[in-house]
């Protein structure tokens, strides 16, 4: 008699945990398939840290067939679930297909960026879902600080050292904390022109910073960015972005070529496409997380809205801690459904807060107790070091080198502006020339070109005065590489079919302006968001952010991450569905 066959779509915190879970309980008496855009898994809440140059890139990485040697990994996008038929098809990262059969189906599909219906936004800002988006945003922070430094005009020279974040939850706190710090430590070793400091702005239209907080956790992550230099205005958002700067719905205009979007991030549309009951955007399932009339089909993370029976009537949120307890959770309710062992429900305890603003400062709660400071920098580093599944010691170690030694402010030029669109259902995943890309239903452009409706320039704009020396990029990428930074368009795209992401020939690349997703690891205090529900029992640690980036693309975007903010509703917040 054959094994049965289990296929896990995502390697997030859901994903990846239940399928290192299911290794150990099947115990070679079941095929286990992990679907995944990456061979990694990504430990979401340290990411601000890379975008500051704090930790490298591969830190906050774990690599699946390093740690899941009982695991089938399947490097590839899921396109369709056929229930029926018990498949799942996806796109392989060079554009062939392929069909997944199934017995057991675990829907771990993560979310994407959260997007509203601001003209420009679209075309100028940028998430901070994934890693290609760090490495862009770290490049992009640097080359502004060296045009900066050298520009004659002092309008250039404030244009660049200003940076815009939109969304003062997790994610945009820590972003605007560390990267204050990280733009500091460049005007150290080349000064600015007399007088001239980088500027960081906070944006949001929630009454207070990390509104889904505990007010004095709110009020020392506030006094923090302040006593740093940081520009907090609660209260107010975005009206329309430009490429020379964004227009504030005060009224003010405020020149800058960088725009961080964090206002928080929906559920992947595979979800929808399955045509069943949905909670806003999320498969509904029950306390087992299993699907109501599907015996084979279960679901978790962020794809999932799972009844929280510690709240009746409500839905656990969009946080990390739950995708990563969630994803115990359904590998023992598989296994049990083939026999293995007895099903549980899924209950979970809430034992406090941690939120990193860069240096020694931090804000946590652990078992209800206010930190701040120092007290608070080592609860919320000792936890991330807890919570991680792998590299601990490379990370201290990184975090050591960055207490004593300048960091090291160089571009890399590996991520271009357009390889990393705000409008994208695989934010993992960085865009490459000739690669396989299908516009999505309901947007007819490629995924971060204009869309009509949403202030898009025509398909043939260029967006930047000197963009019309950069040649498109080859293959079926069409829309325009919207650049923000005049020196930076003196530079070619690599001529012809190149289809791999790295072969950018000039640090100098021009970028876009960046913004936050993250909400990755954030929550909305109105709705299921994507926050950090930190510190959780020892049984369940990893991350403080959200579950993995959706892996999911082809998908038609859910119409109500577009729909206008209800009044009252921050904008910004982090996790809304």
């Amino acid at each position: 008699m054959s094994r049965p066959r289990i296929v896990i779509v995502g390697a997030g915190f859901a994903g990846y945990r239940a399928a290192r879970v299911l290794s150990r309980l099947t115990r070679h008496k079941a095929d286990i398939t992990l679907l995944n855009p990456t061979d990694y898994f990504l430990y979401l809440p340290l990411l601000p840290q890379v975008a500051a140059g704090i930790l490298e890139p591969r830190r906050v990485t774990v690599s699946l067939t390093g740690t899941l040697p009982d695991v089938r990994l399947v490097l590839g996008e899921a396109d369709a679930v056929d229930l029926d038929g018990h498949t799942v098809h996806y796109t392989g990262p060079e554009g062939d297909g392929g069909t997944l059969p199934f017995d057991r189906l675990i829907l771990a599909a993560g979310s994407v960026n959260k997007l509203l219906p601001i003209p420009g936004v679209a075309e100028h800002a940028h998430g901070f879902r994934g890693l290609p988006e760090a490495l862009y945003l770290r490049d992009h922070v640097t080359r502004q600080m060296e045009l900066a430094a050298s520009a004659d005009d002092p309008a250039s020279c404030a244009e660049r050292c200003t940076f815009v974040v939109v969304g003062a939850g997790y994610t945009g706190t820590e972003v605007a904390a560390q990267g204050k710090l990280f733009t500091d430590s460049q005007v150290r070793r080349r000064p600015l022109r007399a007088g001239m400091r980088p500027r960081w702005l906070l944006l949001d239209i929630a009454e207070r910073v990390l509104p889904e907080l505990d007010a004095s956790l709110s009020r020392t992550a506030d006094r923090v960015l302040r006593q740093r230099g940081v520009e907090v205005r609660m209260g107010t958002s975005v009206k329309e972005a430009t490429h020379r700067g964004v227009l504030l719905t005060d009224g003010e205009f405020v020149d800058t070529r960088t725009l961080v979007w964090c206002v928080g991030v929906r559920p992947d549309p595979l979800a929808e496409s399955l045509e069943l009951p949905l909670e806003k955007g999320r498969l509904l399932v029950d306390p087992y997380l299993q699907v109501p009339g599907r015996p084979g089909l279960f679901a978790a993370g962020d794809a999932a809205a799972v009844p929280d029976l510690e709240k009746p009537g409500a839905y656990t949120p969009m946080t990390a801690q739950h995708a990563w307890r969630q994803g115990k959770a359904v590998a023992h309710n598989v296994a049990a459904s083939l026999g293995l062992g007895e099903r549980r429900a899924y209950r979970h305890r809430d034992l406090g807060f941690v939120v990193d603003l860069g240096g020694v400062k931090a804000a946590a709660n652990p078992l209800g107790v206010p930190l701040s400071g120092v007290a608070a920098g080592a609860v919320t580093r000792g936890y991330h070091l807890a919570a991680m599944p792998g590299n601990r010691v490379r990370v201290a170690a990184d975090w050591l080198l960055d207490a004593v030694l300048p960091r090291q402010a160089v571009q890399l030029g590996l991520v271009r502006s357009w390889s990393v669109p705000l409008d994208t259902a695989s934010p993992e995943v960085a865009r490459v020339p000739g690669g396989p890309e299908k516009a999505r239903a309901g947007n007819p452009g490629p995924a971060g070109g204009p869309r009509a409706g949403e202030g898009a320039e025509p398909a043939d704009a260029i967006q930047d005065p000197d963009a019309g020396k950069h040649a498109e990029p080859p293959g079926p990428v069409k829309e325009p590489d919207l650049i923000q930074d005049a020196d930076a368009a003196r530079h070619a795209e690599p001529p012809g079919p190149v289809k791999e992401p790295d072969l950018v020939q000039d640090a100098d690349v021009d970028a876009d302006a960046d913004a936050d997703a993250d909400a990755a690891k954030h929550v909305d205090p109105r709705g299921p968001g994507k926050q950090p529900d930190l510190v959780q029992a020892p049984e369940d640690t990893p991350g403080a952010s959200s579950d993995a980036p959706a892996v999911h693309k082809h998908r038609p975007r859910d119409p109500s991450a577009l729909a206008p903010p209800e009044p009252g509703s921050p904008a910004s917040s982090e996790g809304d569905s």
